[in-house]
């Protein structure tokens, strides 16, 4: 008789802790993403005088994670196909024209390369999304070596935003360290 209330207890006290633990991984996200947008907007808007530091935001909140081993992992995962969709948005840009089929054909050939080739499903949306930056800084400038600049300029912050949010998560781990969670999917 005592054994079900008994059980039924430790299960709600289980529950408790969770949403505490869980609680405490989200302020301690909202920290890293606090740091992160912070170092992040300094240095691009005080120091290399960016006027619009979003893509580099953006991904340095991609790129932040309470548990030092998915920062790593979502770290790579960005950086490798970042790279790829820069490369291919790059081929893109400097061949033929300005035809209104080049974006949607180089975007569907990204993600081609991105899922068969390359192979790592974690962020395989950024090489398409950094190809249609890249392409798009190219077909709206006049020049394809200003959109080319322009789309560079845009991967960079994009990649400077990664490292951001991967060292800010590296060092609240020594500062703050969180649990890792016992089953991740």
């Amino acid at each position: 008789m005592i054994r079900a209330p008994l059980t039924w207890l430790i299960s709600i006290q289980r529950e408790i802790i969770g949403a505490i633990q869980r609680d405490i991984v989200g302020v301690r996200f909202a920290v890293n993403v606090f740091i992160g947008t912070t170092v992040t907007w300094y240095v691009l808007t005080h120091i290399l005088d960016d006027e619009n530091p979003i893509w580099a935001i953006a991904s340095m909140v991609a790129a932040s994670d309470p548990q030092v081993k998915e920062a790593v992992r979502i770290f790579k995962s960005r950086l490798i196909n970042v790279l790829l969709g820069c490369a291919v948005g790059l081929i893109f840009v400097v061949m033929g024209g300005s035809s209104e089929w080049k974006l949607p054909i180089a975007l569907a050939v990204t993600v081609l390369l991105s899922s068969y080739l390359v192979q790592i499903p974690t962020m395989w949306r950024q090489a398409p999304i950094t190809a249609a930056i890249v392409i798009a800084a190219g077909l709206t400038h006049h020049s394809k070596l200003s959109g080319i600049e322009h789309g560079v300029h845009k991967v960079a912050e994009v990649i400077f935003g990664c490292l951001v949010g991967l060292l800010v998560s590296l060092l609240m781990a020594k500062i703050w360290p969180v649990a890792e969670p016992e089953n991740r999917p």
